[in-house]
């Protein structure tokens, strides 16, 4: 995918590197400044698309308001299985005890993104959702995963780019979005952003 060039300045808001390399092997020239908000940690009342999308406007805007031109680019990632939301893990212990949650389970990547132009405060917020199918995994597999260290840092506790990609039987949707940024997402919310 090779994205066309956007006259704007681009700044990721994320520390994420998987977000860094899906933009730049798409094509895209950015700029990176972290965000200084944290994410919102789940409750059993959340809807998952409106936690991702409001997470990803929290970091865009924190950003925006630091910097004086540019089209900010933000992401929130999350895991849902049913109508409960799966975050990142806080320790190994919770990783494991998601993977087990997960294991043979068909559920859900959302990523919510927001894009702001920094000068003129006009934003966009939307999100893509991917259904993934993951096979029936024995505990001391998952457990082994959980000791890479992979699980960290990750919604749902498993890296489908890295090696929780064997966990996986299906993919329904945005490859990229369960690596943490859809692409095609973006290119259209650029397009938009851009055009108005």
């Amino acid at each position: 995918m090779v994205a066309r060039k956007i006259a704007e300045r681009i700044i990721l808001a994320s520390s994420s590197p998987r977000r860094r390399t899906l933009l730049k092997e798409a094509g895209y020239e950015f700029e990176v400044v972290a965000p200084q908000v944290g994410e919102g940690r789940p409750t059993a009342d959340d809807d998952p698309r409106r936690l991702a999308e409001e997470n990803a406007r929290l970091k865009a805007r924190d950003v925006a308001g630091r910097i004086g031109h540019g089209l900010v680019l933000a992401a929130d990632t999350l895991v849902s299985l049913g109508d409960k939301v799966i975050g990142k893990p806080k320790d190994k212990a919770d990783a494991l005890r998601i993977l087990k949650v997960l294991s043979g389970t068909c559920h859900s990547v959302i990523t919510g993104v927001a894009l702001i132009d920094a000068e003129s405060g006009r934003e966009l917020v939307a999100s893509e959702e991917t259904f993934i199918t993951m096979r029936d995994v024995p505990e001391r597999d998952l457990r082994a995963y959980v000791d890479t260290g992979e699980s960290m840092g990750k919604a749902g506790a498993y890296a489908i780019q890295e090696k929780g990609d064997r966990f996986v039987e299906r993919i329904e949707g945005s490859f990229s979005n369960v690596v943490g940024l859809p692409l095609e997402l973006v290119a259209r919310l650029l397009k938009d952003l851009s055009a108005k």
